[in-house]
């Protein structure tokens, strides 16, 4: 490495120095907390005797790699405790395979004939003349279940996977309404229904933990609002 350092007077010579701190040749990029030590040093042995470097400057210098340094391991820490934490709720979300879970849909499965259907009618208010119809894919209502008149409050349901004949239904999706009168006008009403979980996925950190209904449907593990049936 060739350096150029003024001497007393006005001469100026230029010399060779031996190496005393090893050039990066690109492929490491990185500045280790001993590489900035390294060359801290050489500075100072380099410095002119005319010109010492300042304190002030020096402190800054290092403080700002200190803070950067430390920022950098603690960035580390936080990412491998994120994994740890994702693949901890990944190995907890498995004991839900072969489970069922209640989530806020219109749509449930039912995975054998006849198995049926069951979830709540979630009502806000007082309703007169509630009924909940269950239509199969092909739009044909296939059983309406005559609730009445229900105060505010979640309502729980049971098909049991008959029409209104007593037939078995075949396994499927089946769509869940439910709707009334309030004040004499015509109102829908929201569902939930239970899902079996057939697996679960890891997604990532920001996308968390999928559930694999079955029926071929995916929800994540934060919109289940019950556990089992």
């Amino acid at each position: 490495m060739s350096t150029i350092t003024n001497t007393q007077g006005l001469n100026t010579d230029l010399y060779w120095q031996e190496e005393k701190v090893k050039v990066s040749d690109g492929s490491e990029q990185n500045l280790s907390q001993e590489d900035f030590f390294a060359l801290l040093t050489e500075q100072l042995s380099n410095q002119d005797p005319t010109k010492p470097v300042d304190n002030d400057q020096m402190v800054s210098q290092m403080t700002q790699f200190t803070t950067a340094d430390g920022i950098s391991k603690l960035n580390e820490k936080f990412e491998s405790f994120a994994t740890f934490m994702t693949s901890n709720q990944a190995l907890q979300a498995s004991s839900l395979i072969g489970q069922d879970v209640l989530v806020e849909a219109n749509v449930g499965y039912m995975g054998s004939e006849g198995a049926g259907l069951s979830g709540f009618v979630v009502n806000e208010q007082t309703v007169q003349n509630m009924e909940i119809t269950i239509t199969n894919a092909n739009g044909e209502v296939v059983r309406t279940i005559d609730a009445g008149t229900q105060g505010a409050g979640n309502i729980e349901f049971n098909w049991d996977g008959t029409d209104r004949s007593g037939n078995l239904m075949p396994p499927g999706e089946y769509l869940v309404s439910a709707n009334g009168q309030v004040n004499g006008e015509g109102v829908a009403i929201s569902t939930a229904i239970h899902r079996h979980v057939s697996s679960v996925s890891l997604a990532g950190s920001n996308q968390g933990i999928i559930l694999n209904l079955e029926g071929d449907v995916s929800i994540n593990l934060d919109d289940v609002i019950q556990i089992g049936s």
